[in-house]
Parts: structure tokens; sequence; C-alpha cells
């Protein structure tokens, strides 16, 4: 049995909003859960796991499942994201590619 991992309060309070939203914008769609399952290619289950904000649901099926009942993920102007992707890249370019961990002091 593998374990459980923890996640911060952060991370799950993140995931019950991004669920809640979904839900709240297919049903205002009258949409099914099965009829948004078939149009994301996963199970009722699965968009029910993502309602619920359950963190075992893959990061790509649950942006896609936002995506399909319009729930806006970051900026909802297209050339915004575009912007801010090229920003990240140009930092990421100027950052090490490798990080090697410091020491630490913890004698103190």
């Amino acid at each position: 049995m593998a374990a459980q991992h923890t996640f911060s309060r952060a991370t799950r309070e993140a995931l019950q909003l991004l669920g809640t939203r979904v839900a709240v914008a297919r049903r205002e769609r009258r949409m099914t859960a099965t009829e948004l399952a078939q149009r994301a290619g996963v199970s009722p289950v699965t968009i029910r796991k993502v309602e619920r904000g359950d963190p075992t649901v893959g990061l790509g099926v649950a942006f896609e499942v936002a995506a399909l009942v319009g729930v806006p993920l970051f900026d909802e102007s297209a050339e915004r994201r575009s912007l801010d992707l090229d920003r990240a890249g140009d930092r990421l370019a100027v950052l090490p590619k490798r990080v090697r961990p410091r020491e630490v002091d913890d004698a103190f």
C-alpha cells in the first residue's frame, strides 16, 4: 500500500475552490456530469472528483474540465496569457538549469 501524501491547507482550499467553480459552471450550463465527462474524455466519476477537489485527479484533466465549462484558470485574455508565459520563460532562461542543494547551518 502506497503512503498517502498530505497536502497543505492552501492546496486543499485551491482544489476545493476550483472544484466548486466547475460544479457551478456545469450546473449553470445545465450540463450533466455524464455530458461533461464525454466532452472531456473521462468518466463521470472523474468529474465528481474534480468537483469535490480530489487531489488525485491529474492537473491536465482538471484544467480541461474547467476550460470546457468556462472557468477561467488564469487571465481570460489569450494575449495576456501568452505575454505571461513569455515573461515566465524569459525569467526561467536566466536562472540556472540545475539547482544544487545548499548546506544549512542550523547550529545556533
